[in-house]
Formats: structure tokens, C-alpha cells, sequence
């Protein structure tokens, strides 16, 4: 029989499984996305993590902090996804919203497709001291100010104009796509947004 070398590593969790505070992360974000941070209590998170209530307050001071940080995470996919369309058309602002929006149609027409989770974060936290809600704010002015360099790169009359509709047309798919699904205005999406643009820099 072997025995155990004084060297060998000690896991307290098998290599494969992540670790508590990964589990709690992930486990909050498909929680929080899907059913709305007030509705979810700390119980449920640490029940479906398949942790301890101690082991989440080592990582989060408070439930609140979880739900910020959850909010980091969707930030961080956002952009993500938006460089990503970015890349795939170097040069041409149009081509690249226009990629990014014809995503987001496809996702908004989904099952369980529940809209932006920093959108829905400050409808339910309108205050503006806290903390999920700082993370959604920056969110939205960054966005806002990157539409509207975009806007002005492809030449817009009035560039902060333009901005502003498109960043319209993301939240209007945002909520349209919970309430029609597949058949709702964000199948529009692509066609409504080519042609503002077209309207704004001709």
C-alpha cells in the first residue's frame, strides 16, 4: 500500500472542482440574473453553491458586495463582446455597432433571455449610493461616451445625438426582448439602427 509522501499536496476540494468563492460568484450571477438580486437571499446562494454562509462572508463582506461584484463580471462580458465586434471590423464604426446590435438580437429572441443585468439593477436599487448601483451607472456612461466617439468617427452631424438613440435602441431591446421574445421589435433591431445611422451622417 503507498504511503502518503509528507510532500505531497494537501486539497481541502478535489483539483477539478472550483473553489467556494468561484462557486458563490457564479453561482449569484445565474441567481441574480434570472430572478432579480432582492429576490435572492444569501441562504439560496450558499445552498446552490453547496458552501457555507461563512465561507461567502470571507469573500464578500455583505450581500451587497456579492451583487457588485456580480455586476464587475457583467460589465467585464459586455465589453468583451462589444471589442469583439470591434475587432472583426477594423475601421468601420457602422460595421462594428451593427455586429454588436445583430448579437444582441439574436440573444434578446432566446428563451430566459432576462435583458441587461445592470439595466435591471437600477430599477431595483434607484439609488445612487449603492453600490450595484455605482457599478451600473459607470457602466452606462462608459457606454454612452463610446457611442458617441463611434458616432462621431463615422461622421455624424451631431454625434452626441446619435449616441443617445442607439443607446435607446439597446435598452428598448433590452426590455422588449423579456416581454415578446422571439417575434418582438428586436428582431428591428439591425434594420432601425442602419437606418439612423444612414440619417445622422448623410
Amino acid at each position: 500500500m503507498a504511503t502518503k509522501r509528507s510532500s505531497d499536496p494537501v486539497h481541502d476540494e478535489p483539483a477539478d472542482k472550483p473553489r467556494a468563492a468561484e462557486r458563490i460568484r457564479s453561482t449569484a450571477r445565474e441567481l441574480f440574473y434570472r430572478e432579480g438580486i432582492r429576490a435572492i437571499g444569501v441562504e439560496q446562494i450558499v445552498q446552490d453553491a453547496g458552501v457555507t454562509k461563512p465561507s461567502l462572508y470571507r469573500s464578500y463582506a455583505s450581500k451587497d458586495d456579492l451583487a457588485a461584484a456580480y455586476l464587475r463580471d457583467y460589465d467585464a462580458e459586455f465589453w468583451v463582446r462589444f471589442e469583439q465586434s470591434v475587432a472583426a471590423h477594423p475601421g468601420d464604426p457602422k460595421a462594428q455597432l451593427l455586429d454588436y446590435f445583430r448579437g444582441l438580437a439574436e440573444r434578446a429572441a432566446k428563451p430566459g433571455y432576462r435583458g441587461c443585468g445592470l439595466t435591471n439593477t437600477v430599477v431595483e436599487y434607484p439609488s445612487a449610493d449603492h453600490p450595484a448601483c455605482k457599478v451600473s451607472q459607470a457602466h452606462k456612461r462608459k457606454l454612452r461616451k463610446r457611442l458617441t466617439a463611434m458616432a462621431e468617427a463615422m461622421g455624424a452631424a451631431s454625434p452626441e445625438t446619435l449616441a443617445d438613440g442607439l443607446q435607446l435602441l439597446l435598452e428598448g431591446t433590452y426590455a422588449s426582448g423579456q416581454l415578446f421574445g422571439r417575434d418582438g421589435p428586436a428582431r428591428s433591431l439591425v434594420a432601425v439602427a442602419d437606418r439612423l445611422i444612414d440619417a445622422s451622417c448623410g
